[in-house]
């Protein structure tokens, strides 16, 4: 219970836990938060259950626990995990997505299984029943290989009690070393409190864990002995909200020191950037042709503020585009892939995964820029560019938003540098200016945010909100809108404001607000001139602004004015009001805006 509360943040619409006592397997499962499931272990515990997982006689020493997003059958309790084979021996949880689940459903079905659930996870425990003869390990190797899609399952079996045996298909999976005792878990906070030693698994790897030792080995059942743990050296303290309402609102306030943390020892000159901790060389980096940034959510919104730092770069989300694309075989062309957890929610397909998968095949070199230390996506890359923001808790990123975005800065600079693009002049009035940010972003959270306040008081109760800026200042619009949407559940759309007129502005009237991205830079003539069209609509114009900013002020309904600065690292300011506003938006309306809304649904089956 204790590892799935780390674990909440990431959403889910249903829990359960399963222990093994006595030789048999226990499980309780409840629809909603794990406030239920726990309600649901004491009336298990109360009603005098033989083996109970509360209260067992012979404390049950392992089992497992999941929370589950509803992506195969309804949201009940009977397609929560875990899941059970037919005579209820082995349990399994899962994560991902088992892609061939129908046609495995109709094979074991044939073959007499009996399903209890609609979901493709249960497929899993009956092939593992369908091979089992006393080896779980073996077991779950050919069951493994009979499965497509992306996924990381656990399994156990009521005859080894001492046994844990997973697997890994592009979903996260590692393992918590601890003394006389070893966790599995999607994700490192899970065990974090009981371990800082963890053990990476990698893609088409099964992992068998006892309490003492731990076995990995290819699917072909090659042992791997060479596998070193990674030391974690996070604060457990980075978890708690050290005085502020929410860990959104805290982590809005962390910006500051995570822009530090990702530039300050990787600008040590005054005219230039040191990126040796990436270990691609410099030789590498001034032959590179091309570079494709793939990311989703956040990321790929600081990947296109990436994009615009050097023509040779292009940017794609890796859910829809890349994932099914197969990369041009270039080898001086990286494909870095931006995330801010390094690994993908359980909830969500890994598709960034998968693309940097592809981008190998082809014959790519895969930086990653992530933030999480031993992360999956830190494993599978071939150079990592960390961002050193911090274990982020809220649901709504934030300051990994800006740290990607100083990230991006960072090697485009250096790419600039060694590629003789920009004059040194130049690339040392941008370093001047990206050392400046931190204290800017602190600057700006100070003097706009009675201001945000305001306007969030008195907006709150709209119901579409509409996102307008051109160049780099779309990207702001793009990643503003989905933060209002994420914590707020309000419809937003973010768009070229030079595109307004092809449609979108027949949305527009008096009850609209139109958040207006109106910062110094070469295209603010132009950016006036379409806030001007959408104030002859009727709707209500919030600009964010670039302090002394007279005119935009003039042409806005009401102004949000952030620090000056050069318009090219401008987005780093300019996010922060907006996602202030975000903030306050959803606490007028009421909102817990450190986890998403609650799927989960009263079902009456009659």
């Amino acid at each position: 219970m204790a590892g799935l509360e780390k674990l909440e943040y990431r959403g889910y619409d249903s829990a359960g836990i399963s222990v093994i006592s006595d030789g048999e397997i226990d499980s309780v499962r409840a629809v909603g938060n794990l406030a239920n499931l726990r309600i649901a272990l004491e009336e298990h515990s109360s009603n005098g259950d033989a083996g109970s997982v509360a209260v067992a006689a012979k404390p049950a020493t392992i089992g497992l626990g999941h929370t589950r997003w509803a992506t195969h059958g309804r949201v009940t309790e009977e397609n929560a995990h875990p899941h059970g084979d037919c005579g209820d021996k082995i349990h399994i949880v899962l994560n991902g997505i088992v892609e061939n689940h129908a046609e495995l459903r109709r094979e074991l079905q044939a073959e007499g299984h009996k399903f209890t659930s609609e979901t493709d996870a249960e497929i899993v425990a009956h092939l593992i029943e369908r091979h089992y003869e006393g080896d779980l390990t073996e077991a779950v190797r050919e069951a493994f290989a009979d499965l497509r899609g992306h996924y990381a399952f656990v399994a156990m079996h009521n005859e080894q009690t001492d046994t844990l045996v997973a697997a890994r298909k592009e979903c996260p999976l590692i393992v918590g070393l601890g003394e006389d005792e070893n966790f599995i878990a999607s994700a490192i906070p899970a065990f974090l409190a009981e371990t800082r030693r963890a053990l990476g698994i990698k893609n088409d790897e099964i992992v068998t864990v006892h309490k003492g030792d731990v076995t990995v080995m290819k699917a072909d059942g090659t042992v791997v002995e060479d596998r070193e743990p990674l030391e974690v050296t996070w604060d457990e303290d980075a978890a708690e909200k050290d005085g502020y309402e929410t860990f959104m609102l805290k982590e809005i306030h962390q910006q500051p020191d995570a822009v530090a943390e990702t530039i300050t020892d990787r600008l040590p000159n005054l005219d230039g950037v040191d990126l040796s901790d990436v270990e691609l060389d410099d030789d590498f980096l001034r032959r590179i042709e091309r570079i494709v940034i793939v990311a989703c959510g956040t990321s790929y919104h600081s990947g296109l503020v990436g994009r615009l730092c050097d023509r040779a770069v292009g940017s794609g989300p890796g859910r829809d585009g890349h994932r099914f694309r197969v990369p041009v075989p270039r080898t001086r062309a990286p494909a870095p892939t931006t995330s801010s957890s390094g690994s993908p929610s359980p909830a969500r397909p890994p598709t960034p995964w998968r693309a940097m998968r592809l981008a190998k095949e082809g014959g790519a070199t895969v930086l990653a820029v992530c933030n999480v230390m031993g992360s999956q996506a830190t494993r599978d890359a071939d150079a990592v560019l960390f961002t050193r923001s911090g274990i982020e808790i809220s649901v709504a990123a934030t300051k990994t938003f800006v740290s990607q975005v100083a990230a991006m800065y960072l090697l485009g600079l250096r790419l600039a540098e060694l590629k003789g693009t920009m004059e040194p002049e130049r690339i040392a009035e941008l370093v001047a200016e990206l050392k400046t940010l931190p204290h800017k972003i602190q600057e700006t959270i100070v003097s706009c945010d009675e201001r945000v306040k305001a306007i969030a008081r008195s907006q709150y109760q709209q119901r579409f909100f509409m996102y307008i800026g051109r160049h780099i200042g779309l990207s702001v619009c793009l990643e503003g809108a989905l933060k209002l949407k994420e914590v707020s559940y309000i419809p937003a759309d973010a768009y070229a404001a030079g595109e307004m007129k092809h449609g979108p502005i027949a949305l527009l009237d008096e009850s609209t607000p139109v958040i207006a991205v109106a910062t110094e830079s070469p295209v603010l003539e132009k950016m006036l001139s379409n806030m001007e069209e959408v104030r002859a609509r009727g709707a209500d114009v919030i600009a964010v602004a670039t302090e002394g900013s007279d005119v935009v002020e003039e042409t806005a309904d009401q102004t949000i004015f952030v620090p000056r600065t050069d318009w090219i690292v401008q987005p780093i300011i300019a996010i922060v009001p907006l996602q202030l506003l975000a903030y306050y938006i959803a606490r007028e309306n009421g909102l817990n805006v450190d986890q998403p809304r609650n799927l989960a649904k009263t079902v009456t089956v009659e």
